[in-house]
């Protein structure tokens, strides 16, 4: 048996490496190009001064990939369809680049064009490299904004400088392929809301974030259980924040379950619809300015809800449920838990938290993303 690390264990140092400023390689097979890319968030200036000294060598100029969701927002053209790649002025330094790739920097450097968009063989390669760099910063949690630079040779430079090297493709698939999830332990818990609670830790097999189950009562894993998908909210799930119903759904979905004796809430780590609670705190500065949790969403470069409610049908499959009766206000759950092996025998409503503060944010996610309020 091999000691190498497998696609998912390679995508997750590199995850880390992003997260530290560090770049990585990545490479489209079938002679498709690479190119070595690191965030607009985490990158500094020295490297930066890395990446331009490699550009004369290149086959295509530095650049800034941007989604299409943020080049709307910079009313610059996506010629890559999903993708934008911007080319970064010679004279730009980090501040110029995280001023364009953070919108809640928008109000303070208002004039950041005109923008060069690049497309074709001026932009250096195929965009399936940059492509693979978007969806991994996502990943990390950070903005999607990297900045990039076409190669030659990829799997040179990664040996020289002693990058992480990706296979594009490899990268893809690793992410859209739902994570295995592992029970590392279970033990009893009683809670305010019941003495008769155990809390169950779920870890995935790519090195992601730990998601839990905790049970109330002693669940038929034969009939529908009461289940509630929660999403972590710091904000609202500690703090008490105001501006969202989430707190409000938790307990509300617990003493439920308490009242009827038994069930199962499962608390996903997918904080801020699955973009980090950073991530969340920048659409609550846009949301500030007067844009809706949606527009704020895209605004960043990311899409309405990026969570992965696959997560949840898996950890009930691997508890023994087959059937729920889901405590939920957004159709989206229900679709997802059946069509991954959870029926869904029952959806029961789940409205409470309404305040002044967060009445346009509950008739946002009426309007845009389909909740039943």
């Amino acid at each position: 048996m091999s000691l190498r690390p497998d696609p998912a264990e390679r995508l997750n140092r590199a995850r880390a490496d992003l997260r530290m400023g560090v770049p990585v390689v990545i490479a489209q097979g079938g002679g498709g190009g690479a190119a070595v890319a690191v965030p607009a968030e985490t990158l500094g200036a020295a490297r930066l001064a890395g990446l331009r000294r490699l550009a004369g060598d290149a086959p295509g100029p530095l650049a800034l990939a941007i989604t299409a969701r943020r080049a709307a927002t910079l009313n610059t053209v996506p010629y890559d369809g999903d993708l934008a790649r911007l080319a970064v002025p010679a004279d730009a330094g980090v501040d110029w680049i995280a001023a364009v790739a953070d919108p809640a920097r928008d109000l303070d450097t208002p004039l950041k064009g005109p923008f060069v968009a690049l497309r074709g063989a001026a932009a250096g390669g195929d965009a399936g490299p940059v492509r693979a760099a978007l969806a991994l910063a996502k990943s990390a949690q950070l903005l999607p904004a990297v900045v990039v630079l076409p190669l030659a040779d990829g799997a040179a430079l990664a040996a020289a400088e002693g990058l992480g090297l990706l296979d594009a493709d490899e990268v893809r698939a690793t992410l859209d392929h739902a994570a295995t999830l592992a029970p590392v332990i279970a033990a009893r818990l009683p809670m305010a809301v019941a003495r008769a609670g155990r809390v169950h830790v779920f870890r995935p097999s790519d090195g992601g974030v730990e998601h839990y189950a905790i049970e109330i009562g002693q669940p038929d894993r034969a009939a529908p259980v009461l289940t509630r998908l929660h999403s972590a909210c710091f904000t609202g799930d500690v703090l008490g924040s105001l501006k969202c119903d989430c707190g409000a759904q938790l307990h509300a979905a617990m003493a439920a379950m308490a009242a009827e004796g038994a069930g199962v809430l499962l608390y996903l780590n997918q904080e801020g619809r699955g973009i980090g609670l950073a991530n969340k705190m920048r659409a609550y500065a846009l949301q500030d300015q007067g844009f809706d949790t949606v527009e704020a969403n895209h605004r960043l470069g990311f899409e309405d809800d990026e969570r992965d409610f696959r997560l949840g049908a898996a950890i009930l499959r691997r508890m023994g449920f087959r059937a729920a009766r889901l405590m939920t206000n957004n159709p989206a759950k229900v679709a997802m838990l059946a069509a991954n092996g959870i029926a869904v025998a029952e959806r029961v409503p789940l409205a409470v938290g309404h305040t002044d503060d967060n009445a346009a944010y509950l008739a946002t996610k009426a309007a845009k993303s389909g909740h039943l309020l």
